[in-house]
């Protein structure tokens, strides 16, 4: 028995207008049936385009005759342009299925402008065969899907969608931020001007929101650190902002990674299945996706190669590294938010399961008086409250280092980077009921020295933060999960000083920079929970460093993105991990995942130099300088000619290391030696080694100023790079 289904796919894509965008791709149809065959029947001419296939969310292959070669990308045109006049299109679809199961057919047109695609009849046969329309659902579809809510995900969203492409943003939890919303408010730089692209557009409206709601001289505008130090639900309202100015960016929330499909032997992604926690399920495909989860769960979920562990010192040659390859990672806590303000204090209780024998073995640490207090910085202390504070007398609370009473706890968390959402919840809940359980244990015993005690007990919980979460934070600080290997692996030698110089070594494809320096927290522990000794613990100042384009970019997937967890040995990782630095690895992607769709490129082949330049204009720093910030008239200009290397070497590193003069806890001024100083006249012999790099650019030598004694280096680099893009 047959069963026809006429007008299954009926669409056009018109072309657009001069200076329109070009229209988007028709909506997908789907239609479900029962039945062992599927047929597809429709027109052929010079006009009519591709379009894929999916059957119960999986692709259709064929083979494609003429390029004898596998492809999910079925052309109703090309018999039309092989014959040069109209005919028929016929496809076989699907054979062999369950001829009494439904099957749910999805059809989407992949249309140049001008082209159309008439697929007016779905045959399908069996015993029971039947068929009828499904309703389109187009929120599943976008030019770009973007998986975790995390500043990476969004910056990669906002990115994207400021290009012109349609992005669904996944998160898997409520809410959206990742760790910025969940209790890291102390950001993780050292000078402002590292500070870059989205992250400094967000910093910057934080601190417009504490001088709108407080006023202009208000203590929280002080306190917000130029906008860096956002109390969680201050960070959770600018970031819902940023995501709902973008008319062409949808976000979904609580949806979670269920299964990915690929094409052409894994080489490319083209859907994404999300489940909800009441069962519903969606599938989502676009052109791009991106994986700005923490975890790297959609990369491994399309097959990409990972990686968990350390690497030996053989084997990148890295002084940091242990001797030999392990599977140990850093370590994670939670970022409690807490205050000494009785208006705003909630209690703290014991956690379920709490059993005070756990913690008994503390007192030892403390009567041995190497602890001062329960709260404090930087050192001395159990819980570091960080300084300065947040605003309104908040605290963001971190692990402390070197300390014989740490919240980190290595070895606690080997099963979260691979783990299904039941082992993440188990790593979850031992980690809350440690800190929680130690907390609550030097606020309420009474063997616990009475001094100690009553200070602990002046801090509790915010009223106004976490509301949903009983006050605590609804995410623990994965530091490190699973890193991709991908396109280049950034090591330890990418954030050391170049040889003689301030800077580290050069990348010309760079797409971000960070500053922070290599920073774990341990990623092992020697001798008992309290009074032992974490093992794999560093804290290496640097130079900032250039991130090249590489490790956000796999080896083989063409249409897949990772700026969380990137390529990167362990102990390159632990340079990467800021949030400030995910943020610009996750807005290059965007952009770059707008890049490589519209020229129908792989990701691994997009321009890297336009890429650079649509990172400039939006304001993101490929190589750091102290004096020429976003902003600033030269700061494109600057920018291109410091990427290309136009100031590495010029001078040796600092006499007083890597970083400026200290300004408040892990906060300095500008890096020594990094100055672009474009108002500084030209010498003669520094213009000779610019020409020379000119010429290895392919720039005509000599279109380039001469230095007269009055030509400025501003000057020059506008020159250059005038004739840049005139090109």
């Amino acid at each position: 028995m047959s069963r026809w289904l006429d007008g299954v796919a009926i669409a056009s894509r018109p072309t657009a207008k001069p200076g329109e965008e070009p229209a988007p791709q028709p909506a997908r149809l789907r239609a479900r049936f029962t039945g062992r065959m599927a047929m597809l029947f429709g027109e052929t001419t010079k006009t009519s385009g591709k379009y894929r296939v999916w059957i119960d969310g999986k692709p259709v292959e064929h083979l494609c005759s003429w390029k004898k070669q596998k492809t999910d990308l079925f052309d109703a045109g090309a018999f039309a342009r092989r014959i040069g006049g109209n005919g028929h299109h016929a496809e076989v679809i699907a054979t062999g299925l369950d001829g009494a199961a439904e099957h749910l057919l999805e059809i989407e047109p992949v249309l140049e402008p001008g082209e159309e695609l008439r697929l007016e009849s779905l045959c399908v046969a069996g015993p029971d065969a039947a068929v009828t329309l499904a309703s389109a659902t187009p929120a599943d579809m976008a030019d770009v899907v973007v998986y975790g809510a995390t500043p990476a995900g969004i910056a990669a969203a906002l990115a994207a969608a400021d290009d012109g492409s349609s992005v669904l943003l996944v998160e898997p939890t409520p809410q959206v931020g990742g760790l910025l919303t969940s209790g890291l408010s102390h950001t993780d730089f050292h000078a402002f001007d590292g500070l870059t692209g989205t992250f400094l557009d967000f910093a910057k409206r934080v601190e417009r929101h504490y001088a709108d709601t407080y006023g202009a001289d208000s203590q929280q505008v002080k306190d917000s650190f130029r906008g860096t130090f956002g109390e969680p639900r201050v960070n959770l309202k600018i970031l819902e902002a940023m995501l709902g100015e973008r008319k062409r960016l949808d976000v979904k929330r609580g949806w979670r990674l269920a299964a990915v499909a690929t094409a052409d032997g894994g080489a490319r992604i083209v859907s994404a299945t999300f489940a909800r926690a009441d069962g519903a399920e969606f599938v989502a495909r676009a052109a791009v996706f991106i994986d700005g989860s923490y975890e790297g769960d959609l990369m491994a979920a399309a097959g990409v190669p990972w990686r968990v562990g350390r690497e030996g010192k053989d084997e990148l040659g890295e002084s940091l590294a242990p001797e030999t390859s392990d599977g140990q990672l850093q370590a994670y806590n939670f970022r409690f938010v807490m205050t000494r303000d009785p208006a705003n204090r909630v209690a703290v209780t014991a956690p379920p399961d709490y059993d005070r024998a756990d913690f008994v073995p503390a007192l030892d640490v403390l009567r041995e008086g190497g602890v001062k207090s329960v709260f404090g910085y930087p050192s001395g202390c159990v819980f570091k409250a960080q300084i300065p504070p947040l605003p309104n007398g908040k605290y963001d609370i971190n692990d402390v280092s070197l300390a014989p009473i740490r919240l980190s706890l290595p070895g606690l968390n080997s099963d979260w980077p691979a783990g299904d959402e039941q082992a993440r919840s188990r790593v979850f809940a031992a980690h809350l009921r440690d800190q929680l359980g130690l907390l609550y244990f030097l606020q309420t015993d009474d063997a616990v020295p009475q001094p100690l005690r009553d200070e602990a007990r002046e801090w509790g919980f915010c009223k106004d933060e976490f509301a949903d979460t009983n006050h605590l934070p609804p995410q623990l600080y994965v530091r490190e999960a699973r890193r991709m290997e991908g396109g280049y692996v950034f090591s330890q030698h990418d954030s050391a000083s170049a040889p003689g110089d301030a800077r580290t070594v050069l990348h010309r494809d760079s797409i971000a920079m960070g500053e922070y320096g290599n920073n774990c927290h341990g990623t092992g522990h020697d001798g008992p929970r309290f009074g032992g000794k974490h093992t794999g613990e560093f804290y290496k100042p640097t130079p900032p460093y250039q991130i090249p384009y590489g490790v956000v970019v796999p080896k083989a997937v063409e249409n897949l993105l990772v700026p969380c967890a990137v390529s990167a040995s362990h102990v390159g990782f632990c340079a990467l991990r800021l949030e400030p630095i995910w943020t610009s690895l996750g807005q290059a992607s965007g952009h770059a995942a707008h890049i490589a769709r519209v020229e129908k490129v792989p990701v691994q082949k997009v321009p890297v130099p336009r890429l650079q330049a649509r990172l400039h204009g939006a304001g993101a720093a490929t190589v750091y300088f102290s004096d020429v910030l976003a902003g600033h008239p030269d700061f494109a200009a600057v920018q291109w000619w410091g990427t290309a290397g136009g100031f590495h070497g010029l001078l040796p590193p600092s006499e007083r290391g890597p970083r400026g003069k200290n300004i408040v806890g892990q906060y300095h001024e500008s890096y020594p030696h990094h100055e672009a100083e474009v108002g500084k006249v030209l010498d003669g012999l520094l213009a000779t080694r610019w020409t020379e790099l000119a010429r290895t650019l392919g720039l005509p030598a000599e279109k380039l100023p001469a230095a007269d004694g009055t030509l400025t280096r501003g000057e020059w680099i506008k020159s250059a790079f005038a004739l840049v893009r005139s090109r």
